[in-house]
């Protein structure tokens, strides 16, 4: 609960309205960021992904950005590879980053190809071990797998005929919409959906299963799309398993960053599952109430293996050490991190650092903690000291953030994307931004950098009076 002083520590309060904390939000920009560019969408976007990094220059560097367009139906829906030039730190001047218009599109966000996608496009996941190759959920039971480079650029008009998918993943009963993860070391793809189960593929499977297919009683492709109509013939492939262990619909998984074999899995039975694929298809550990609510998003630390994030329509991220779950089949967080004022809808780890996360919500904000900052202060005049480890608030966004991600390869730069159709009726909105370094650098070399700003200053001006 927040005390009596939190508007004294600029914090965000709750009777202020969208309007009034995106305008303080804005005013502090220049303060706030290193970079940032603001990129106004025609259709809502439901996943955003950060591809590979195309080329570098001086100033700047180009990366490659997966987007979902979200149409009404006057066009098709479409998969949109992007490129995207992000300026280097400490290079954007600050009115340049505040000089930015919220109805406009950014000159640094260019499409770069349109895949026309068989159904709405509600998650994107790429393969960390080749960023062309990327997986997406429609509404249907089918995981879809593309190779983006060899796809065939489209143009997204009515009556266009959708792109054929590269490969379709088949297994589950009923429809996969969000639950959705690459392996970073196995050519493996894991699934959540409606049927309550966890399904896991390997990309491999289908190689080996062409001699096969392409003999006089090949397997026919499989209908991909969204609406069950017959659309396309794609090659398939069967499930490697099939995990069951929830009891509703699965809203998300991820893999242990170190095993292809270990993953885990949350849904809106409140409960968070860890699997292992190496002693069957019955949960290894099962907490049966992670939360006091569906349980959103889950994300695993590809730095300390044995930390898992969770998000829920509880508005709470918990933290959970599996160390402290095995054996018991019960647990409980070693940590709830309370800084939302509606559902979580997106969680994950920063690459940069392993006691850093981020966190999305219906509330429009996109939070960054650290569970090390527990008990400090922030630097961030927007951030209310009632929520421990919380050190950065986002709040660019004017309605639900549905989905944001960290660059792996630009480190500390996030690109996040809200559903604006709820708000102003229009599309979205995607923003690319990087927060300013002496924010979440370590305190005491921030204060020598400034002091060292400090003496030089004081140097300058008895130049000048002796002159």
């Amino acid at each position: 609960m927040k005390d009596s002083n939190s508007k004294k520590e600029g914090s965000v309060s709750k009777s202020m309205t969208v309007e009034d904390r995106y305008s303080q939000w804005k005013s502090l920009v220049p303060v706030l960021y290193d970079w940032l560019a603001n990129h106004n969408l025609v259709w809502p976007s439901q996943s955003c992904r950060w591809g590979s990094l195309v080329d570098r220059a001086t100033y700047k560097n180009r990366h490659r950005l997966y987007l979902s367009e979200q149409t009404d139906g006057t066009v098709p829906n479409t998969l949109v590879i992007a490129n995207c030039e992000i300026v280097k730190p400490r290079v954007a001047a600050a009115e340049h980053i505040s000089q930015f218009n919220e109805e406009a599109r950014s000159p640094f966000v260019k499409k770069h190809k349109t895949i026309v996608h068989p159904g709405e496009v509600n998650r994107i996941r790429e393969f960390p071990l080749d960023m062309n190759i990327i997986a997406t959920h429609t509404d249907s039971p089918h995981v879809l797998i593309w190779n983006v480079e060899t796809q065939p650029n489209r143009n997204a008009v009515l009556g266009a005929p959708t792109s054929v998918p590269d490969l379709v993943l088949t297994g589950h009963k009923d429809n996969a919409e969000f639950a959705l993860a690459m392996c970073s070391t196995e050519p493996f793809v894991l699934s959540g959906g409606r049927d309550k189960h966890v399904v896991l593929w390997s990309i491999h499977d289908h190689i080996a299963t062409l001699a096969t297919e392409a003999g006089p009683d090949a397997k026919q492709g499989s209908n991909v799309g969204g609406s069950g109509e017959k659309t396309a013939e794609s090659p398939s492939v069967g499930p490697r398993g099939i995990y069951r262990g929830h009891k509703d619909t699965v809203e998300d998984v991820q893999f242990c960053p170190s095993s292809a074999q270990e993953f885990c899995s949350v849904g809106d039975d409140s409960c968070l599952i860890l699997w292992d694929a190496r002693v069957g298809t019955t949960p290894a550990v099962k907490v049966e109430k992670a939360h006091d609510g569906d349980v959103h998003c889950v994300d695993w630390n590809t730095h300390d293996i044995n930390l898992i994030l969770t998000g829920s329509a509880d508005n709470s991220v918990r933290m959970f050490d599996r160390r402290k779950l095995s054996g018991h089949r019960v647990g409980s967080p070693i940590y709830k991190f309370e800084g939302h004022d509606a559902p979580v809808l997106c969680v994950q780890w920063c690459p940069a650092k392993s006691s850093v996360f981020g966190s999305g919500a219906e509330d429009g904000i996109v939070n960054i903690w650290d569970h090390d900052k527990i008990g400090k202060t922030s630097a961030d005049p927007t951030v209310s000291q009632a929520s421990p480890g919380l050190f950065f608030r986002h709040a660019g966004h004017r309605d639900k953030v549905v989905d944001f991600h960290w660059n792996a390869a630009d480190p500390w730069t996030i690109v996040s994307v809200s559903d604006d159709c709820a708000s102003t009726g229009g599309g979205g909105t995607l923003q690319i931004w990087r927060m300013m370094d002496l924010i979440y650098r370590p305190e005491e070399e921030v204060m020598a950098e400034l002091d060292s700003f400090k003496t030089h200053i004081l140097g300058c001006g008895t130049e000048n009076l002796n002159k």
